[in-house]
């Protein structure tokens, strides 16, 4: 296994896409890999979409596994059901379209990898649904969003690294990223400034960047962002498992934690920040020389932790 995915990226596409009813819904997402393998959900973050694994997919198929992977509410193909459905983007929400997803397709269980809103909607689901996840792949660790803490000040340099997040706490950053043209040149600000030594090309980033052209992409967004600082309300239903995310619960399924060495978001430490949250099998690797996007900046190295931690 460990000489198959010594892969590195290159000019993989996804097969056509499908689309699926699930919950709130109708998720659009690619699947890569035989129909009965063992099932991998590869979550994608911000600003990014389904490409970020468009590299990963393919290593894992070959060993065997079922790849699925979705674009998250405000993605690319994914859609609201109902014209009237909130847009809501707190974080217990955005988990429970996935485990709507793994009801949708049959799937009782599956390893779940992710990096940013991807990292944090895994984690949510080890934490609050063990038996639906089999193992995690989490990148910067525990990543739930800890919305008291976040009233906090950070150290200046860490607030920096999220200019945009209190960019959008404003009507200037609302607007700006319901404009087609500021909100392409804002987010390949993010990709360049968030992963500085990725040498990735315009072609690259203009096919990621058709997913935000999802209709519900800014209002997505934005509410992300402001619920994280607690500037916008979620809803009554998701209030549940949201005081039990407040309570920083432990994960205890098999966990590979990464950490990207050139990350802005990278909390240093080598993992000691994280580590008492994770109490099953676990294991930690830093890959060095890399950025916020690591499945698509080291497709075969994460693609060899998915494996890994499958084995935890």
């Amino acid at each position: 296994m460990a000489g198959a995915l010594e892969h590195g990226p290159g000019d993989s596409a996804f097969p056509p896409l499908k689309q699926i009813r699930a919950g709130l819904l109708e998720i659009g997402y690619a699947e890569v890999g035989p129909a009965h393998g063992a099932p991998v959900i590869c979550l994608h973050g911000w600003p990014y979409d389904i490409h970020s694994f468009v590299d990963v997919a393919p290593l894992l198929a070959a060993e065997g596994y079922r790849v699925i992977v979705p674009y998250l509410r405000g993605h690319g193909t994914t859609r609201f059901v109902a014209p009237r459905t909130f847009r809501n983007a707190q974080q217990s929400a955005i988990a429970l379209d996935i485990i709507a997803l793994m009801d949708a397709l049959g799937l009782e269980k599956a390893v779940l990898a992710g990096f940013d809103w991807g990292a944090r909607t895994a984690d949510i689901i080890a934490a609050l649904w063990p038996d639906r996840c089999k193992a995690l792949v989490s990148v910067g660790g525990y990543v739930i969003t800890d919305r008291e803490a976040n009233l906090q000040p950070l150290a200046p340099v860490a607030e920096h690294a999220w200019w945009y997040q209190y960019y959008f706490a404003t009507e200037r950053g609302r607007i700006a990223m319901e404009d087609k043209g500021k909100r392409h040149d804002l987010t390949r600000l993010v990709w360049n400034t968030v992963s500085p030594t990725w040498d990735f090309d315009d072609a690259t980033f203009e096919r990621t960047a058709a997913a935000f052209e999802n209709p519900d992409y800014a209002a997505i967004v934005i509410h992300n962002y402001r619920w994280r600082l607690s500037l916008a309300e979620g809803e009554r239903r998701y209030e549940p498992y949201e005081k039990r995310l407040a309570a920083r619960p432990v994960i205890a399924v098999p966990t590979l934690t990464l950490d990207a060495e050139r990350d802005p978001f990278t909390i240093p430490g080598n993992g000691d920040a994280y580590r008492d949250r994770f109490t099953g099998p676990y294991d930690h690797r830093t890959f060095k020389g890399i950025g916020h996007n690591v499945p698509q900046e080291a497709p075969g190295a994460f693609a060899r932790a998915v494996a890994d931690a499958d084995r935890l």
